[in-house]
């Protein structure tokens, strides 16, 4: 142990001094960044609050400044609010609107309701009277009462239905014809003399059987047959004193509406449906510009007179 070497110790010792100072230049850009943050966020916002219009305006207005300046008219700086209106829901192009607007609209649509509800109150009136009218003609009149079982009456939705249906022993028309049978011509005539003072206007279709007409694979078929027979009908009506502006629309309609599904070919199913239609059912069905002018439809409404272009029967 004597002889080894004793070996020195070294101790290290550090000297801790204090940092230096950082100064707040990082406080100052951090506020910066918030600050450009939010003004992009904003940005952000105005964009998509604002309506593609003004949008276009105010990128026209950017790309010649001086434009509006020279010649005068609107500009982006005119107005004191780029949104449309503000509210909660930013994507409403035109924004919130002033409480005695909004009244306004309500109160017009309320009384559309109401103009709406007293028309069908007026057109239910009117059909009640007619039914009643046309009963009574059918009870006082001899011959028509002999044809009162092919002659059916019922309020439907959209209006007052008159159908003349066809019997086995005592056809409406000529088989496979569009000859109007004499009693056929009878019934036609009474009903269009109290059809003359309707105000409303009125739909006539005519029906077939789903027995295939015999030169179908001519080009000649039930459809054509449907239609043929409407006509002849309608000619009939005009004949008793009924206006040809009182119709709207004459069609035929083939097999395509059986009043007897379970039997196609039963005599029931042809027939000539008279519908006096209400308002709201002329606005369905013809559309509301030709609704407006009841006496007096327009010449593509007039073209439904004729018969449809050849169809094959379905």
């Amino acid at each position: 142990m004597a002889e080894k070497k004793l070996q020195p110790i070294i101790i290290k010792r550090v000297k801790k001094g204090g940092h230096a100072a950082h100064g707040g230049a990082w406080k100052i850009a951090y506020a910066d960044f918030v600050t450009a943050m939010m003004a992009f966020f904003l940005l952000m916002w105005l964009l998509g609050s604002t309506a593609q219009g003004e949008l276009q305006g105010i990128a026209s207005y950017f790309a010649s400044p001086m434009k509006v300046a020279m010649q005068g008219g609107d500009g982006a700086g005119n107005s004191s609010s780029i949104i449309p209106g503000g509210g909660t829901d930013l994507a409403r192009v035109h924004g919130q609107v002033r409480r005695a607007d909004a009244e306004a609209g309500k109160n017009t649509r309320q009384d559309s309701e109401a103009a709406r509800a007293e028309r069908a109150r007026l057109d239910a009136q009117r059909i009640r009277t007619l039914r009643t009218k046309i009963d009574a003609m059918i009870t006082d009149n001899l011959r028509l009462n002999e044809y009162r079982s092919q002659i059916r009456i019922d309020v439907t939705p959209d209006g007052l239905q008159i159908q003349i249906v066809d019997d086995q022993n005592r056809p409406m028309f000529d088989s496979g014809s569009a000859l109007v049978k004499p009693y056929m011509r009878d019934i036609l005539r009474e009903i269009g003399a109290a059809l003359g003072g309707v105000e409303n206007r009125i739909s006539l279709a005519g029906h077939t059987d789903a027995a295939p007409y015999g030169n179908g694979d001519r080009g000649y078929s039930n459809w054509e047959l449907s239609a043929d027979r409407a006509n002849a009908s309608r000619r009939e009506l005009v004949a008793a004193g009924m206006p040809d502006g009182k119709l709207g629309r004459v069609v035929g309609l083939a097999a395509s509406d059986l009043l007897e599904p379970e039997n196609p070919r039963a005599a029931v199913n042809r027939r000539i449906t008279i519908t006096v239609l209400t308002h709201e059912a002329e606005e369905r069905l013809l559309g509301r510009r030709n609704a407006a002018s009841p006496l007096h439809p327009p010449d593509e409404e007039k073209s439904d007179n004729r018969a449809p272009a050849p169809a094959a029967a379905g």
